[in-house]
């Protein structure tokens, strides 16, 4: 029991960060305009994070360094600063995303209006981060997260062309109905959705908060080999649950209820309530990652105390991130501004800047003084070398692609 609890801190960063606001919704868009042609953009998505998750988690087992330590070490103070800074605002702009998205789904289960949801929800996320254990953290938000398996139970419920859905998959091609720069939109968001910065850096320092070293290799690996995927697997599930449902009668997913649509068609009144459990705990645990992420980012770079394990006043710095984190949010949702966009705009943004995060680590990942007998194999460094040029590429064309389709439209 204590070796499958030590897994959770995998399930709530695949929960929390393949798994959150924006992942729902974009599975859901594709599979219901798309079908499953864009399947292999989450498969590509999913094995970058993982490989990229067992470096970091590698780095910061081995040599006792979280993502940021080593991205200040490597890129320099002034590149950094840039990194770092980018990293907030993507961090803010996605905390706002997942408080919206929780206050959404909070608005479709008692009808109240979500924007009297969010400063409830933006005070329970930062009630979590400041007084809940790192631990306890994980471990409740990761169990239940396995909600979301509704999903997957779901589509062996439904009446689903597996043929159809398999063909799909391995011959993907853009539907004669559909324009070709919003599919390739849509790819790059699902991707980004799967590889987003914040995720890494909670993956890592959570390692840090957990005291990994070279024993705890193995249940690092478990955790990124196993967490990983499984958010993979929710988001595929995700979007092919659509096709039998949406799909047929041209319902185009722009709210998160309409996503929970194929769970309430198979299983009606109850079906409907888990899933939209399932998507209450992966928005508020992805607000929460994404607030420590920042907190993280900045204490790390200016080299401030920082971690859950350590009392409030002896991490005062770094609370007051996260607090700022928090609050900035919030005042971005009550704008009025759309969670939904606020998220895909993040998550293709965050796409692009990956780059920057993925390259130091893949370097330090190679260097003996670092990790000694533990750098990375032949296997692990070409796979790496490869993603990093996928990731290059995906970060030149996110912008123009954005711009042009105006974020998917």
């Amino acid at each position: 029991m204590k070796k499958a609890l030590g897994l959770t801190l995998g399930v709530m960063t695949a929960i929390g960060g393949f798994v959150d606001i924006g992942n729902i919704v974009t599975s859901g868009i594709t599979g219901a305009r798309y079908g499953m042609t864009l399947a292999w953009a989450v498969v590509l998505g999913t094995i970058a994070m993982a490989v990229f998750g067992e470096m970091a988690g590698r780095v910061a087992a081995v040599a006792h360094r979280p993502v940021y330590h080593v991205v200040r070490e490597r890129l320099g103070v002034r590149a950094s600063m840039l990194n770092a800074s980018s990293s907030v605002v993507l961090n803010v702009l996605t905390v706002a995303a997942e408080i919206g998205g929780t206050a959404l789904v909070l608005q479709l289960a008692t009808g109240v209006p979500y924007l009297l949801w969010v400063p409830l929800v933006a005070a329970a996320a930062w009630l979590v981060v400041w007084r809940m254990p790192f631990q306890r953290m994980e471990r409740v938000l990761g169990l239940l997260g396995l909600s979301m398996l509704v999903f997957v139970v779901a589509l062996f419920w439904l009446p689903t062309d597996w043929a159809a859905l398999w063909d799909q998959t391995i011959h993907p091609a853009i539907p004669a109905e559909q324009a070709a720069p919003t599919w390739w939109f849509y790819a790059i968001s699902l991707i980004g959705a799967c590889l987003v910065p914040y995720q890494v850096i909670f993956f890592s320092s959570g390692g840090r908060e957990e005291h990994w070293s070279i024993k705890d290799l193995r249940e690092m690996r478990l955790n990124t080999f196993l967490g990983f995927p499984f958010g993979g697997l929710l988001s595929l599930a995700l979007m092919a649950v659509a096709v039998p449902v949406l799909r047929p009668l041209g319902i185009q997913v722009n709210h998160v209820g309409q996503a929970a649509l194929p769970v309430a068609v198979a299983f009606g009144g109850i079906g409907l309530a888990i899933a939209l459990f399932s998507f209450l705990v992966a928005t508020f645990a992805a607000a929460a990652e994404s607030t420590l992420s920042t907190g993280y980012a900045v204490a790390q770079y200016f080299g401030w105390s920082w971690g859950k394990a350590r009392p409030p006043v002896g991490a005062a710095r770094f609370q007051f991130v996260c607090l700022a984190t928090v609050v900035a949010a919030a005042g971005t949702v009550l704008t009025t501004i759309d969670p939904i966009t606020i998220t895909i705009v993040s998550v293709v943004l965050g796409a692009a800047a990956i780059p920057l995060t993925y390259f130091p680590v893949l370097v330090v990942a190679n260097d003996r003084r670092y990790l000694g007998e533990h750098v990375n194999g032949v296997v692990t460094n070409t796979l790496g070398t490869v993603l990093l040029v996928v990731m290059v590429v995906v970060a030149l064309v996110t912008v123009p692609l954005l711009l042009l389709t105006r974020a998917g439209q």
